[in-house]
């Protein structure tokens, strides 16, 4: 009996042994469970703080660009400083505006009489201020013998200043805004001839070595060309590679190598598409350079290995019972094809082509490389035009030294980014619009 109750009792401790043993190792997954929840959370939060560092760097540093000190002048448009030989457009084109920023400048500020005194006063005022005079008299004639008061954009030192940029308080001889400058803006100040408007030159003028006459509308339309002709070549193209590749190519060898080489395309850094556009569309077919159409050709290359793979997967998710039903009807493949499949398939097609040109919006490397940096100040007005784009002209001005192309290249970011996020929203929108669940 004794021998019996012992046995018992190392059955009993060898039970609860087992038993503990399972607790603790229950104790350890859910622990280790925990952690890697932790850790992800974790993980999530620092992506979200630092992306919100980022916007809140980016917006901070770029939304005073969104407006410009500009300088109100009395100018008289004189006929004959203008137009001296009456001459008509070709004069008045060519004249000297410029001329009459100083005489008001001088007439506004008659006790300033030295050379150097002048320099200064002049230099307030923006020196691209005489185009926007230009414009103005060849849009309107009657104005010459007038004398009209002009909001003109005053030069990059005092739109700083007048923005904060520029601490007043320091010694003269670490800022660049003199004294004497100083005292001209306080009194323009007090007669409420220096005021910031809103800048509506950074949305339809051109680049500008000067930063307050700088702009995004030739890159806006270099990017807007650009992309257009990019989905015009790269939509078709990417659907019906997609649907032969999924609907009508043998499973052989060659369809694998084919295959592979698409997915493994996807992957290939940007930069190598913009050195084959340059070795195949310049150096080989002599197109232009620096023209949206090579830029087009070149980010088509880029953007197709991800409209043929969204395409493919977009037909794969439609169920095999709808070219079943279709083709029991009598429907050959290519009406099962182009009436059933793709109608279905389209949705999803769309969603990889937008995400695909968000894609190329954001892209500088491979148009780098086929020239599209170069400082073009006109706006193109069509495909074979110098042209530069959104994400190149970034980079120009991040690369420029003045203070006020630091909040221009942040503004033209926060322009960017706002085209980026439209168009993901919309491929969000169309996917959970049309999305269908068989």
């Amino acid at each position: 009996m004794n021998n019996l109750a012992t046995s018992a009792d190392l059955g009993a401790d060898n039970k609860s042994s087992t038993f503990d043993i399972v607790q603790k190792s229950l104790a350890k997954r859910r622990s280790a469970e925990r952690r890697f929840k932790a850790y992800g959370l974790t993980g999530i939060m620092l992506g979200l703080m630092f992306l919100l560092v980022l916007f809140i760097s980016i917006i901070g540093k770029g939304y005073t660009a969104f407006v410009q000190t500009q300088v109100q002048l009395d100018i008289y448009f004189d006929a004959e400083w203008l137009d001296p030989e009456h001459g008509g457009d070709d004069s008045l084109a060519k004249a000297d505006y410029n001329g009459l920023i100083k005489k008001s400048l001088s007439t506004a500020f008659p006790e300033v009489m030295e050379r150097r005194d002048k320099r200064d006063l002049y230099a307030m005022v923006s020196s691209g201020a005489g185009f926007l005079l230009r414009e103005m008299v060849i849009a309107d004639k009657s104005l010459l013998g007038k004398t009209v008061p002009v909001w003109l954009p005053a030069d990059d030192d005092i739109d700083m200043l007048m923005k904060g940029h520029i601490d007043r308080e320091q010694v003269q001889a670490n800022r660049r805004v003199n004294d004497k400058q100083l005292a001209w803006i306080d009194s323009l100040s007090q007669e409420a001839r220096i005021e910031k408007h809103f800048n509506a030159l950074f949305f339809i003028a051109g680049d500008s070595r000067e930063p307050e006459m700088a702009g995004i509308r030739g890159a806006l339309m270099g990017s807007l060309m650009t992309l257009v002709g990019t989905f015009l070549l790269s939509f078709p193209i990417g659907v019906a590679t997609a649907v032969y590749m999924e609907e009508f190519a043998p499973i052989n060898k060659f369809t694998d190598f084919i295959e592979v080489n698409i997915n493994n395309l996807a992957a290939v850094p940007s930069i190598v598409f913009g050195l084959l556009g340059l070795a195949m569309f310049i150096n080989f077919f002599g197109l232009p350079r620096s023209t949206p159409v090579i830029g087009c050709l070149v980010l088509t290359l880029m953007t197709l290995p991800t409209i043929i793979i969204a395409g493919r997967a977009s037909l794969k998710s439609v169920p095999p019972s709808i070219r079943e039903a279709a083709l029991g009807m009598g429907a050959s493949k290519l009406q099962t094809i182009t009436h059933h499949v793709l109608p279905l398939a389209m949705p999803g097609m769309m969603t990889g082509s937008i995400i695909g040109m968000a894609r190329a919006l954001g892209e500088t490397a491979p148009l780098l490389m086929i020239g599209m940096v170069a400082f073009i100040v006109d706006v193109p007005t069509s495909f074979t035009q110098p042209s530069t784009v959104l994400p190149v002209q970034i980079y120009l001005w991040a690369d420029s030294p003045e203070r006020a192309f630091v909040e221009r290249t942040s503004a033209a970011i926060m322009v960017l980014l706002f085209f980026l996020i439209s168009m993901n929203g919309l491929a969000v929108y169309l996917r959970r619009r049309y999305e269908r669940r068989w």
